[in-house]
């Protein structure tokens, strides 16, 4: 009997997965309602064919529930929603994501797109019958031009970034949002899964692609809407997170895996090869996400993960803990970091985007699963297991997942980019503990709690619960 319900869940999941690819590139989400969740046909893509598998001609014995041998027919039969949810799934997987569609919010563009779905259908085109995503911005870094007085946040779901006044009020109720001044989307704009965020003296934008398009593309602070970027740089695959060298005109690119640190001309574009790349085993960058140069010291602060391994051997993968390396501004090769900051003591927990203070040598690290923003003192000459000199952290801060961090010298404010609720909030430069923010750019209702899912590899589906279930 239990055997016989674990292939018949197994099936129910690969009829899901099934499902899912017919809707590739689509997000899938939990079916609890949410004011930002939509279901719309979605416009065209590609079709390929992934993998044809025969499935053996009895197959049908595996896929009915056995309700008659048991002991305890209580602990292994199926309940009357398993079996109604299992029935109906088998006849038709569609019509259970239907009912699930039926529960979420509707684009406003719904009528359009399906007009558009419908047109490309009837030549042929394989397009997908609903999709379920997340309408609202996934903020993954955070910038300050105070030349402008505004604030660019970078929105990994909708790829786009957006424009705001720094002085934006936050908004007064709980479903009010903040206007954008500008936002850069569409086609032309080549941003994809943009995570990686500089913007420089000139107010010039630099965004760059974590996962598909492996490009960096640059814009002017006037750019709007769906326009082409100044300069695009073709990048190694996913990079993260970028720093700039204004004294020496470079720029610095982080690179998950294989792990290393590209520097190129701050105006390099189309194929032009990094300057230096710094990549080895003594280098320890142990999957690289946060970058900040420090140039009064001539140093590069980056912070890994801890995901260790040699891409060329089979089992090698081991974890670390998770680290802040700093590294000679000019280092190249398999260079090894000149200090570590690392240990319990550190509270780094998944590191993302850090800044550093010229004025006072602080460096503040945006900790997305510690929930909060770390401060190290005298970053310059800290090394070993070391406290922060401050934490943000705490209910009042309203930090959640925090991946993109800012500061504004010229006002004395820090920003940060909360992931998992549509938001950027602003403090004091030197805040600490449980402080509130000064103000809050809110791109989404203030319940709102991001699903944080994208590049969907995998789905299935929760009969006890009703819920669709997508791994991060």
């Amino acid at each position: 009997m239990r055997a016989e319900r674990k292939a018949d869940w197994a099936i129910l999941t690969a009829v899901l997965i099934t499902v899912s690819l017919f809707t590739a590139g689509v997000v899938i989400a939990a079916t609890g309602s949410a004011a930002t969740t939509e279901v719309t046909s979605a416009p065209e893509q590609t079709s390929r064919l992934v993998s044809v598998q025969q499935l053996p001609d009895n197959m049908n014995d595996f896929c009915t529930l056995d309700e008659s041998a048991s002991a305890d027919p209580d602990a292994n039969a199926a309940t009357p929603e398993e079996q109604t949810l299992f029935a109906a799934l088998q006849r038709d997987p569609f019509a259970v994501l239907t009912a699930v569609a039926q529960r979420q919010n509707t684009s406003p563009h719904a009528e359009q797109e399906e007009k558009e779905a419908a047109d490309a259908r009837a030549h042929g085109a394989r397009t997908p019958v609903r999709t379920i995503r997340d309408t609202a911005p996934t903020y993954s870094a955070v910038a300050v031009d105070a030349s402008s007085n505004e604030v660019i946040l970078q929105d990994n779901n909708l790829w786009e970034y957006q424009v705001f006044d720094r002085t934006s009020p936050t908004p007064a109720g709980p479903d009010d949002i903040t206007p954008p001044k500008r936002t850069v989307r569409g086609d032309k704009t080549l941003i994809q899964f943009n995570n990686g965020l500089y913007v420089d003296p000139n107010g010039d934008i630099f965004s760059v692609e974590s996962d598909t398009g492996d490009r960096m593309v640059r814009f002017p602070r006037e750019a709007n809407g769906a326009v082409a970027p100044k300069a695009v740089l073709h990048t190694p695959h996913r990079v993260y997170n970028l720093a700039g060298d204004e004294s020496k005109q470079e720029i610095f690119a982080t690179v998950e895996y294989p792990p290393q640190v590209v520097a190129y001309r701050k105006d390099a574009s189309g194929e032009e090869k990094p300057l230096r790349t710094i990549a080895g085993e003594n280098t320890g960058l142990d999957a690289p996400h946060g970058i900040v140069v420090d140039e009064k010291d001539r140093l590069l602060f980056v912070n890994t993960w801890g995901h260790h391994s040699d891409e060329r051997v089979a089992g090698t993968g081991k974890w670390l803990p998770p680290a802040i390396k700093v590294y000679a501004l000019d280092a190249n090769g398999d260079a090894k970091p000149l200090r570590v900051i690392t240990g319990g003591k550190t509270q780094l927990d998944w590191p993302a985007a850090m800044k550093f203070n010229p004025n006072n040598g602080d460096l503040y690290v945006a900790n997305d699963i510690g929930q909060s923003v770390l401060v190290f003192a005298d970053a310059a000459k800290a090394q070993g297991d070391i406290a922060p000199a401050r934490v943000l952290h705490g209910p009042s801060t309203r930090l959640r997942n925090p991946t993109g961090v800012a500061l504004d010298l010229k006002n004395q404010e820090l920003w940060v980019s909360n992931l998992g609720n549509s938001s950027a909030t602003v403090y004091p430069l030197t805040a600490d503990g449980d402080t509130p923010p000064l103000r809050i750019i809110r791109s989404a209702e203030e319940s709102k709690r991001g699903v944080n899912f994208g590049r969907t590899a995998a789905v299935t589906y929760d009969p006890i619960r009703q819920e669709i279930l997508v791994p991060n």
